[in-house]
């Protein structure tokens, strides 16, 4: 029995070793690229970018890759085309996956947030993000290169993971019974009404949203994201009942990926999905959507006259 309690107690510690964190300094991402099970780094900034300076051994596979039609930048790809992009990648489910963002700015880290999420959807379980991005990186002095690595391509067949989605339809039956805790990402301007997406047919929210911007996720002034701790705290901000899922959204489910992964994977807490769509996708729906915070029509006719005034005048 001692026995095999001592290999219980060895294989938890060995996975604890394994299992990766979901935020990397750079000098931990330099450490972990030194060992022999190197992670993959994959770099989605722009093409230019990544040609000019990159992390040696990164991956170039653009944002746009991950992302859905003009019409609806948030809606998930299908599954071929997923799987075509993790493939091309040589990505399988063990592979410890780390995605690195310009670094920019909080904005940007959604990018970085909306592609682990998409590759946890996928099966993967091992995924990191470098915190502060390229930004940070080049700020450490770190070595870069030219040189474009040559991936084997996998034939990995993920299995999406359903519970860390919800559609529109799961958002709609959130609403009629009041069961989960909606959470608007966005700042202020759209979580009232005042302003909204250019492919969102409405202003407002969703009926019963809390509001949790995005923005409080990082250290003041930085794209660097807060700790465990003071995840925590922010995280406690949403209010649900025990049981109840939390639902991230935003306008196109960039923003809502960084409250995604701060409430999920840096707090812990359970049962937190994304809504791929968000306000776009709930705006366009062909049924009156139910919204809250919505502006009155003459405002609403207002808005759209300013923004068709600024198109005309580019």
């Amino acid at each position: 029995m001692k026995k095999l309690l001592a290999l219980a107690a060895l294989a938890t510690a060995f996975h604890a070793a394994w299992a990766a964190q979901p935020l990397l300094t750079p000098a931990e991402l330099s450490a972990q690229q030194a060992q022999a099970s190197a992670p993959r780094v994959i770099d989605i900034r722009d093409p230019a970018s990544y040609s000019a300076q990159h992390i040696p051994g990164a991956i170039n596979a653009p944002y746009g890759k991950w992302r859905g039609p003009a019409s609806n930048p948030g809606e998930l790809l299908d599954a071929p085309k997923l799987t075509e992009l993790a493939q091309s990648l040589g990505l399988t489910a063990s592979t410890h996956a780390v995605i690195v963002s310009t670094g920019a700015d909080a904005t940007d880290f959604g990018a970085a947030a909306r592609v682990y999420w998409t590759l946890k959807l996928l099966g993967l379980k091992e995924l990191s993000i470098l915190n502060g991005g390229m930004k940070a990186w080049t700020d450490a002095k770190l070595a870069q290169d030219q040189a474009v690595p040559q991936v084997a391509r996998s034939q990995y067949q993920p299995q999406i993971d359903t519970s860390l989605l919800a559609t529109r339809e799961d958002v709609g039956q959130h609403i009629k019974l009041s069961n989960a805790a909606l959470v608007d990402s966005r700042p202020d301007a759209f979580f009232l009404g005042k302003t909204r997406a250019p492919a969102a047919k409405l202003a407002g929210t969703l009926p019963g949203a809390q509001q949790l911007d995005f923005n409080q996720w990082f250290l003041p002034g930085t794209a660097t994201f807060v700790d465990k701790s003071a995840a925590q705290k922010i995280a406690a901000q949403v209010k649900r009942e025990q049981g109840q899922d939390m639902v991230a959204f935003c306008n196109t489910g960039h923003w809502a990926a960084t409250d995604w992964f701060g409430l999920s994977e840096v707090a812990g807490l359970p049962g937190v999905k994304l809504y791929a769509g968000s306000m776009v996708d709930w705006t366009q729906s062909k049924d009156t959507p139910l919204m809250a915070n919505q502006p009155s029509r003459f405002e609403a006719l207002a808005y759209d006259a300013k923004q068709w005034w600024e198109r005309k005048s580019k």
